[in-house]
């Protein structure tokens, strides 16, 4: 069973402020998942305004075929306007850890998605990531490039 890891670089004509006050509240990430996906953030509301290290938050998502999975991630680190890590407690990874770095360019702010996951089930993991697992991986983040120049607009 291999360890996969995925990186994206974003940068938007937005300030670093703005870009954390967008991804550090966790009902926004309804807006930059795929429909397809019918994904549900479930925890409670009360606990999700903004991130915090130790934060649990819950989600339903259904990336194959329509079938329910639930999600369970943790906030394990945060370092305001600079950086937060979420981790995978229960869900369909055996694992996952996703680092989200900002940092202040000129005329915006540049993003980092880096990402490390295990997919379970050994080699039978390792073909269906490389089978589909990382192509729906490209797709999801693919959606969210696009859905957030289409929010803030493309760096000049």
């Amino acid at each position: 069973m291999s360890l996969h890891s995925f990186k994206r670089v974003q940068r938007l004509p937005i300030t670093v402020d703005a870009a954390w006050d967008f991804f550090s509240n966790p009902d926004n990430l309804l807006e930059i998942t795929p429909e397809y996906m019918q994904f549900k953030v479930t925890s409670d509301p009360d606990f999700r305004t903004k991130i915090y290290p130790g934060q649990v938050i819950t989600y339903t998502v259904r990336p194959v075929l329509g079938i329910p999975l639930f999600w369970m991630t943790e906030i394990t680190h945060v370092s305001d306007k600079m950086f937060f890590v979420d981790e995978q407690r229960m869900g369909p990874y055996q694992l996952w850890h996703h680092q989200h770095h900002f940092k202040a360019i000129p005329g915006g702010v540049e993003m980092t998605d880096l990402v490390h996951y295990r997919v379970p089930m050994g080699i039978l993991g390792d073909f269906a990531n490389w089978l589909f697992i990382r192509k729906q991986l490209e797709g999801i983040f693919a959606f969210r490039w696009q859905w957030l120049e289409g929010k803030f607009g493309k760096m000049v």
